[in-house]
């Protein structure tokens, strides 16, 4: 069984997701796949397993105090590959970039195979939106693409967490948009 609940933030409602031990779930109201890791239908529970870790660490990043991950239990849903990504980005320390091209490098040495596009659906997918920090991955031009819960949110978080974003710009075109 799942159990979701939601988080008033400073970008909008959160909806958080657990399978009753962790979160494996977290996504911006009108976010691209909402929900699409999650098998079954979830039912309302405030006080489900990680949501109270959870909670306390989105308190704390949104205050400007950056908490480990690791101290949130997290059970994301998706591919070897997904994860392996997912695990990418969980390593990205608050307030650094890195780009699509460079995951895709480190995955390839690692597994033999691995393309920035491939990696950029599996970052497009990811269910724990902000804790596994896929808003710090940009194009290696500078642009802000790719982020499911939409661009200016994307430049909210990277703002909040002290990036210089005068190099960075939203493109004209793209899957992003």
């Amino acid at each position: 069984m799942y159990y979701c609940s939601e988080y008033e933030s400073p970008v909008g409602t959160l909806t958080i997701a657990s399978d009753g031990q962790a979160v494996c779930g977290l996504w911006l109201d009108g976010q691209k796949y909402h929900g699409g890791t999650i098998p079954e239908e979830m039912v309302p529970n405030d006080n489900a397993g990680g949501f109270a870790e959870l909670r306390a660490w989105l308190d704390a990043y949104f205050a400007g105090n950056p908490q480990p991950i690791e101290d949130v239990p997290l059970a994301p849903i998706g591919s070897d590959f997904q994860q392996a990504v997912w695990e990418k980005l969980a390593a990205i320390p608050y307030g650094e970039l890195t780009t699509y091209g460079a995951i895709a490098s480190d995955l390839k040495r690692e597994r033999g195979k691995a393309s920035a596009l491939a990696v950029g659906g599996a970052v497009g997918h990811n269910p724990i939106s902000i804790i596994i920090p896929c808003h710090r991955v940009v194009g290696a031009d500078g642009s802000l693409t790719g982020y499911a819960g939409g661009l200016p949110r994307k430049l909210w978080l990277l703002e909040h967490e002290g990036v210089d974003t005068d190099r960075l710009y939203i493109p004209t075109r793209g899957t992003a948009l």
